[in-house]
């Protein structure tokens, strides 16, 4: 045992713990310990957007999920929502949010896709030609 400052006894390794950040649970007790998101062949950049899938609402079949699954369905439902917002509105890592959508994905309960890519930029041979044409002016 070691003592704290205040002389009282100190639990060994309870250093990493705060009374007012609550209990502390580690990002691989929420994957199983998975760090990839599974098989499937999506990718889960920060700016996959993610939706739920109407179609596959089974609220029976939702209570046998965890708690980080049914709170990212929760977040899913009001809007569309990029990966990277989840994490941040979850509080999770982004690496849990992906392994924990591959599951939700594989399952049926959501939907991912690519936000409409930017238009392509333009050729410079184009853009130096405007710029001589507006020289000449």
């Amino acid at each position: 045992m070691t003592e704290e400052t205040d002389g009282g006894p100190r639990q060994p390794g309870s250093q990493w713990y705060d009374a007012e950040a609550g209990p502390l649970v580690r990002p691989y007790a929420m994957t199983g310990g998975r760090t990839k998101p599974g098989p499937s062949n999506v990718r889960f950049d920060l700016i996959a957007l993610v939706v739920v899938d109407d179609s596959a609402a089974d609220s029976a079949a939702e209570s046998l999920l965890g708690p980080e699954h049914r709170a990212l369905l929760a977040l899913c439902r009001s809007e569309t929502q990029s990966v990277a917002e989840l994490a941040a509105d979850a509080d999770l890592p982004v690496g849990v949010v992906r392994v924990l959508l591959g599951d939700l994905l594989e399952a049926g309960y959501v939907k991912v896709s690519r936000p409409v890519p930017p238009a392509q930029l333009p050729d410079e041979k184009i853009l130096r030609e405007v710029i001589d044409g507006l020289r000449a002016l």
